[in-house]
């Protein structure tokens, strides 16, 4: 189920998502990052049995957050991809021909592909940042003078302690300058200890947003 919070940043209202997403209202840009498409069938090929329904699933969470808030641009901050040319790859291909939103992809670690291949997939491609007033966008968390950016790449999480128990849950964390997104693909894992500082994070489960 579909949750939201929105806040206003840079005099700009974003809507922050518990699907792993940040929408851009103003703009209709979705933005996301690290769905590392070719994961499971790179794991797959070394003898560990990931079924290709993780990757289905999170183009399915994907499309269902295009069509909800009528997106007209997808924004990838980094590693869409994940290892090289695979079968995972034919099935994003075939995903991505059923729509004709502009997808921009600004290159993470991961994405190692050659141009040719981004061209035939559809995807527009930035070698280091994109920049859209009043936003940078950018894979590596790393600080900007007198800009505002938005990245993925740590996978950020966040320990949230109870009575009873400590709970790992996936969170934006968001600074004056920055924002770090969490990873959009359901199958990566949480870093709870790289971002220090002042950082407030929005945590989320399956059924709620909230600010910490």
């Amino acid at each position: 189920m579909l949750e939201v919070l929105q806040k206003k940043i840079q005099n700009t209202l974003l809507t922050f998502t518990n699907q792993r997403a940040l929408f851009w209202d103003a703009e209709k840009i979705l933005i996301l990052s690290d769905l590392h498409v070719g994961k499971s069938a790179h794991f797959r090929k070394h003898g560990i049995a990931i079924p290709s329904e993780v990757l289905i699933a999170d183009l399915k969470r994907l499309e269902d957050l295009m069509i909800h808030f009528q997106a007209q641009k997808i924004i990838i901050v980094g590693d869409l991809f994940h290892a090289g040319y695979n079968s995972d790859l034919d099935l994003f291909k075939y995903w991505r021909k059923q729509f004709t939103q502009q997808f921009i992809l600004i290159r993470g670690n991961h994405d190692r592909l050659k141009r040719e291949i981004y061209e035939d997939l559809g995807i527009e491609c930035e070698e280091e940042f994109l920049f859209i007033e009043p936003f940078t966008f950018i894979h590596h968390p790393e600080k900007m003078e007198d800009r505002f950016y938005i990245s993925g790449h740590i996978h950020p999480g966040f320990v949230l302690k109870t009575k009873n128990e400590r709970l790992r849950l996936p969170c934006f964390a968001v600074s004056e300058q920055q924002i770090v997104l969490p990873a959009f693909s359901l199958f990566t894992g949480l870093d709870t200890k790289t971002l220090q500082g002042k950082f407030k994070n929005i945590i989320f489960t399956e059924g709620t947003i909230f600010e910490v």
